[in-house]
């Protein structure tokens, strides 16, 4: 019986150990949003790298890695670069994943169309209700949107 129960010890902490190490890197990602009008995206960490494509205000982003004061991310579509800390901020924010989604006037399919939006376009998240999100783009136009269409 002693053996027995020694092997299911050392048998869950290894489990513990190789859960603990898979999911290290998870943990440690942090969701930011772009907080500036136009962002460039960068090669490495720092303004001497080549800007690799621009992103708008509201741009969500997730955190993999740290270096002074850059992040480097991976986005919606699973690019990654690097951003500037001083252009970021720790509220929610949404990307469409989806082309021409409907925003209503509420959270609902009944609720009027307010406008149509292409994939990639961002939005902060201002609520949310069941399985919609309620969203303001950088220009001031805001709805509902469900949450199957955005990042």
């Amino acid at each position: 019986m002693f053996k027995k129960r020694s092997f299911q010890v050392k048998s869950y902490s290894f489990i513990i150990a190789i859960l603990v190490i898979m999911f290290a890197g998870v943990a440690s990602a942090q969701r930011m949003t772009v907080n500036v009008s136009m962002a460039n995206i960068r090669s490495g960490p720092g303004t001497n790298y080549d800007v690799l494509w621009k992103v708008e205000k509201y741009h969500p982003i997730h955190v993999i890695k740290k270096s002074g004061s850059w992040y480097q991310f991976r986005d919606f579509e699973g690019d990654k670069g690097w951003i500037s800390k001083d252009l970021v901020r720790n509220f929610a924010s949404v990307i469409v994943i989806k082309n021409k989604c409907n925003v209503r006037s509420g959270p609902g399919v009944g609720n009027k169309i307010v406008m149509t939006v292409e994939k990639g376009v961002p939005f902060k998240e201002t609520e949310r209700k069941g399985e919609w999100v309620r969203i303001r783009h950088s220009d001031g136009e805001k709805g509902w949107i469900h949450k199957a269409l955005v990042w």
